[in-house]
């Protein structure tokens, strides 16, 4: 009998790796008294005290500016609300084209759908998955009015690089942190650099509300217009009489009184959580070193907080197809992907053309962006056990189970 658990041996992890938020004393104390006060949303919509919402979302708020340090922080209900107030704040609209990268949660481009305008798909680089600067500049038109930059698995994209790019060309940059806070690049905080910097705090995220996001920016006027955009500011614009604001069309992304609580509670363990992240994930870096064919993460002396654990698996020098590896890793019991999503454009929405009357250009084929297409389909996987409760015993069980199928890799056919 085969010694690999997916031909019927015996699985190195016998456990599954934990799941779910880390949640504390604190959060359940917040919580706790938000409901005997029974004000579960201190927002109003009309201008005065209440216009910015209650005092937990306030604190929060607060908190998150201290953090940055930045002048601004605006809560909303979700990421994807973020980038949407974040677009709409730097008067992107119909007919605009948005640069954003095509390896990345669907809302990145979304957010510039929802504001009438044209998504752009630039390259990746290989080593990141972060948008190519280079790449960048081969799609400015005379169109272009902003660059959305992702910070994806917790790596930090090229900032310094593509700033110059964006100054050049006038252009708004929005900056994609869901998976980066406490990123840095070249020492600065992510979503410091560009005009906004959106994050999430989604029920996956390294600190968590369960939904919600937050933007911050160091411009007065781009946070109001946010704080518009978030609390139905097309029929309050009138009580602020600031009229170069009327073109604001408000919603209701407004953050609860119970998801602030949770949130400041989470917050002030950011950096402890993501501390325990990296000592993992560079534990693991170590002991998976000497495996030929296994590409792994690269900091470049930069700050990477590892949502994802990410790796390349170059075939030929493995010796085995990823497939197989990856099926035989999870039935050893370790949890890890092939891929991450499929190409934005590559979805059915852009492929049967519902982006019309617009002049979009043929961005949206097979083979645009080709680094995105290769990473997806060939090389690129990850695993999400960098984090906590998980210790160094549980990174051990994935050293095990790797060398355990690359020892046994004579058992699957190769080409």
């Amino acid at each position: 009998m085969s010694e690999l658990a997916l031909f019927g041996g015996e699985r190195i992890r016998k456990k599954p790796f934990a799941a779910g938020a880390c949640i504390g004393d604190e959060e359940r104390q917040r919580v706790s008294q938000v409901l005997e006060e029974g004000v579960l949303s201190g927002f109003i919509a009309k201008k005065g005290d209440y216009f910015l919402g209650g005092k937990q979302v306030r604190e929060f708020e607060g908190l998150v500016k201290d953090y940055f340090p930045c002048k601004h922080a605006v809560s909303v209900n979700s990421a994807t609300a973020g980038l949407h107030v974040a677009l709409g704040a730097c008067g992107i609209g119909p007919g605009d084209e948005v640069i954003v990268p095509p390896y990345t949660m669907s809302a990145t481009a979304t957010a510039v759908l929802m504001q009438g305008a044209i998504p752009v798909f630039a390259d990746i680089e290989e080593e990141r998955c972060c948008l190519d600067p280079q790449k960048i500049e081969e799609r400015v038109t005379s169109r272009t009015r902003a660059i959305i930059v992702v910070h994806l698995f917790g790596y930090p994209a090229k900032m310094d690089d593509i700033m110059v790019v964006a100054k050049r060309h006038g252009l708004k940059v929005v900056e994609d942190c869901a998976q980066a806070p406490g990123t840095e690049f070249k020492g600065k905080r992510v979503g410091t650099f560009g005009d906004a910097g959106v994050f999430s705090l989604n029920q996956h995220k390294t600190v968590t509300s369960g939904e919600g996001g937050f933007v911050i920016t160091g411009d007065d006027r781009l946070a109001l217009r946010m704080q518009l955009m978030r609390n139905h500011g097309e029929v309050i614009v009138d009580d602020f009489g600031i009229p170069e604001h009327y073109d604001i069309v408000g919603y209701n992304y407004r953050m609860t009184e119970l998801e602030a609580a949770v949130a400041t509670g989470q917050f002030r363990r950011l950096d402890s959580l993501t501390r325990h992240r990296i000592d993992l994930a560079e534990y693991l870096m170590k002991k998976l070193s000497g495996f030929k064919g296994l590409m792994l993460p690269k900091a470049d002396g930069n700050k990477h907080v590892y949502f994802v654990f990410p790796m390349r698996f170059l075939e030929k020098e493995a010796g085995m197809s990823r497939e197989d590896f990856v099926r035989a890793l999870v039935a050893e019991g370790i949890p890890v992907a092939a891929g991450y999503v499929k190409p934005i454009y590559l979805a059915s929405y852009y492929q049967k053309g519902f982006v019309k009357g617009q002049p979009v250009r043929d961005f949206y084929g097979k083979g645009i962006c080709p680094v995105c297409e290769r990473m997806h389909e060939k090389e690129f996987l990850c695993t999400g056990v960098c984090r906590h409760p998980h210790t160094k015993e549980d990174m051990d069980d994935v050293v095990a189970a790797v060398g355990k199928v690359f020892a046994n890799r004579h058992e699957f056919k190769t080409s």
